[in-house]
């Protein structure tokens, strides 16, 4: 699913213009980037959090040069389901 399907699904369902909800979904999801940008994460009930992931420093292997490089501590962006939402994806899967 594309975030036009996203906005088409949501002005059929609620009769809102697709321009209001197209500028609702993109607000949303800029101040979730920027939430995250600035080192908080993001809490929805029943849906899930948008959290910040710290990664160990590591060694890696570059295999053209046949090299070890570090790569160095860093966090990136993970969603993490609420159990809810995730046992319900779950049984519909099985």
């Amino acid at each position: 699913m594309t975030k036009a399907d996203i906005v088409n699904q949501i002005a059929e369902s609620t009769g809102i213009e697709k321009v209001a909800v197209q500028t609702t979904v993109e607000a949303f999801m800029k101040v979730v980037k920027e939430s995250m940008i600035n080192g908080n994460n993001v809490y929805l009930r029943g849906f899930g959090s948008f959290i910040i992931k710290k990664r160990a420093q590591k060694k890696g292997r570059n295999i053209s040069k046949n090299t070890t490089i570090i790569i160095p501590e860093h966090n990136i962006p993970a969603f993490k389901p609420a159990k809810s939402f995730a046992n319900q994806v779950k049984k519909k899967t099985k």
